[in-house]
């Protein structure tokens, strides 16, 4: 039982205490939040080092009424369990459980919706004039990470707020030089600088003491102090984006957080405060290794994260990671590029072996493809490692700076499809919708872990635009072949024929990780299974030989039905003259919700059980011949359960 955090079950009650209950407060909190998330899993590193922070925002601003936009949302547990949902965090991350980023449909102290980056002070600043048009009087604050200020949204949002000074917006810069991969680019290197303006600040307070009541020596002084910071540190970019900076201050002090966070409640217009905490502050393990645990399973905090000694099957980031280095090794043209994602993009080895050959360009998804798209331009083959939810950022340099110039640049899509306890913001639902359409591009959707890396080698030699989607995790266990063979490019291959012609003749066209539930599917029901292989081009050939032969079709994806790779058959068929019945199985047109992903493919009827019982419903008794082979297999699972 703790003293204080068991009777938080709001901000209110937060602010019910005194200063000096505060620390006490936050320890109880830190505890809580190990003990919880070493229990589900979830994101650690980050949110051990925003406690004292949340706790002094909740403290000084009158949340909810006041607005506190989080960004990235990954940093946002604390904030959970002192607004309301401390008892729910049992269940964090898990199917009917809360969500690990915040939702405005979760809670009123949730004000805006935060799992991709760079978003806060674009949203804050709008709630900000929408409140000065409202005639509401309210704070607006920003906490956004060091590694979030890399993307451009971030500044386009502040050249904007730096010409807005009559609307009240609090930028708070949580600095803790770790993004999910290490820091990187010119930025960092700047903040890292203005750690010495804490003797800086400090003069300016002294300077004001002095002469705030004496306008013409505060003018004269100002100036003198603008000029002095100018030869001890850089210009504060900051302040010539119009905002009035302060800082740098100890983001774990609450005797240092407190009090400067009251102050600067009752300034108006664009503030910044630059405030310093570190990754895993308060449990030693995550202190030493943040990337480690930013996103741990399950573990003992007692002993830490352990190894199981055993050696695990590759995961296809894994197999993804191999193939660059010893494409690598192949060609030395390849260059390798990851928008912040070092580590969970499988490039860490890449990097360490071919240093000259590696760019990490922070969180910068919309740079990174123009970028890959110049080094293409001068005969070089960049290949793109982003998280398809991520591709969805830098859809216009997609097409206008790559595909419509047809350069060569390859992308490797990783997490594809659900993505299980990141939930809706972090599914690749729609990659295989909007790279179709683009004219020069072709897509792959590789059904196993050699697959994926025959279908990474074709695209690579492919001389244009070119796209490979794989899932998230650990794929079906066949061992990838350790030569750069390529496949012929939009031809499918059969998986499955029956030995005895279906009384109605139904052919299933599987997509990627869709296709070994498929093989299931119609071993159960007597129906041929084709791993298509390629969504663009597709196999129209396959298609049309089996529309020739009085097939209908049954497609099978993890994506989006609307637009995605059963569109693609039907509009084959369509074109080339073919009337056939067409069951599309794919994601709904709706956002799927975080769970373990095994549970969402059932409950959307993509398991092998799921799928089978959906040609069953669609094509009804006209698939009464095979009713025997169906019963024997239900009375299989029985006895197996």
């Amino acid at each position: 039982m703790t003293e204080y955090l068991h009777n938080i079950d709001s901000p209110a009650d937060l602010r019910r205490l005194s200063e000096t209950q505060l620390p006490k407060v936050a320890n109880e909190l830190r505890e809580y939040l190990l003990q919880q998330v070493s229990r589900t899993g979830g994101h650690l590193s980050s949110n051990l080092g925003t406690v004292e922070l949340t706790i002094a925002l909740h403290y000084v601003f009158n949340t909810p009424h006041d607005r506190i936009v989080w960004d990235v949302g990954h940093q946002t547990y604390p904030h959970k369990i002192l607004t309301g949902r401390r008892d729910s965090m049992s269940g964090l991350r898990q199917f009917g459980g809360i969500s690990g980023f915040p939702r405005r449909v979760e809670s009123e102290f949730d004000s805006f919706g935060t799992a991709h980056s760079s978003t806060s002070i674009s949203a804050a600043l709008g709630m900000a004039v929408a409140s000065r048009n409202l005639g509401v009087n309210r704070k607006h604050i920003a906490v956004i990470g060091d590694g979030a200020m890399t993307a451009g949204m971030a500044f386009e949002a502040m050249n904007n707020a730096g010409v807005t000074p009559d609307a009240d917006l609090l930028v708070i810069l949580n600095d803790n030089d770790m993004s999910i991969s290490p820091p990187v680019g010119a930025l960092n290197k700047y903040l890292t600088k203005l750690m010495s303006g804490r003797v800086m600040n400090t003069a300016k307070e002294v300077g004001k003491g002095l002469f705030g009541k004496a306008p013409p020596l505060y003018e004269l002084a100002h100036r003198l102090e603008e000029h002095v910071k100018g030869m001890v540190t850089p210009a504060t970019m900051f302040e010539e984006f119009g905002f009035n900076y302060f800082g740098p201050i100890d983001g774990h002090d609450l005797d240092a957080l407190v009090p400067t966070l009251q102050n600067l409640r009752t300034m108006h217009g664009p503030i910044f405060l630059h405030v310093i905490t570190k990754k895993g502050a308060g449990y030693k393990l995550a202190e030493q290794d943040p990337v480690l645990y930013h996103g741990p399973g399950k573990f003992d905090p007692s002993v830490g994260i352990q190894s199981s000694g055993k050696a695990k099957q590759p995961t296809y980031t894994q197999v993804y990671g191999k193939w660059m280095c010893d494409m690598a090794q192949a060609d030395r043209k390849l260059i390798g590029i990851t928008p912040a994602m070092r580590e969970g993009s499988g490039l860490v080895e890449f990097e360490r072996r071919f240093p000259s050959r590696y760019f990490d360009v922070g969180i910068a998804e919309q740079h990174a493809v123009t970028f890959a798209a110049g080094i293409a331009c001068e005969g070089l083959k960049p290949v793109v490692a982003i998280y398809s939810t991520f591709l969805q950022r830098a859809y216009d340099q997609l097409i206008h700076d790559v595909a419509l110039q047809n350069l060569d640049v390859t992308f490797a899509l990783d997490r594809a499809g659900l993505v299980g306890a990141d939930g809706a913001t972090h599914a690749g639902n729609y990659d295989i919708a909007f790279l179709r359409c683009i004219p020069n591009m072709i897509l792959a959707t590789p059904s196993n872990e050699d697959e994926c890396r025959k279908l990474l080698t074709t695209a690579y030699h492919h001389k244009g635009p070119s796209s490979v989607r794989y899932p998230r995790g650990v794929g079906p266990g066949v061992v990838a072949d350790e030569s750069l063979d390529t496949l012929p490019i939009g031809k499918a291959v059969a998986r499955f024929e029956p030995t005895e012609p279906a009384v109605h003749k139904v052919a299933i066209l599987a997509f990627g990780s869709m296709v070994y539930p498929a093989i299931d599917a119609g071993k159960a029901l007597g129906m041929p299974v084709f791993d298509m292989r390629w969504v663009k081009p597709i196999d129209a050939d396959l298609i049309k030989s089996l529309a020739s032969q009085h097939y209908d079709f049954v497609t099978v994806e993890e994506g989006c039905i609307m637009g995605g790779a059963g569109s693609a058959v039907s509009e084959c068929l369509s074109s080339a003259g073919f009337s056939r019945a067409v069951l599309h199985l794919g994601l709904p047109d709706e956002f799927i919700d975080h769970g373990d992903p095994s549970l969402l493919l059932h409950n959307l009827g993509l398991d092998a059980e799921g799928i089978q019982q959906s040609i069953q419903k669609f094509f009804g008794e006209q698939l009464s011949g095979q009713s025997n082979v169906v019963r024997s297999l239900s009375a299989g699972r029985a006895a197996n359960q």
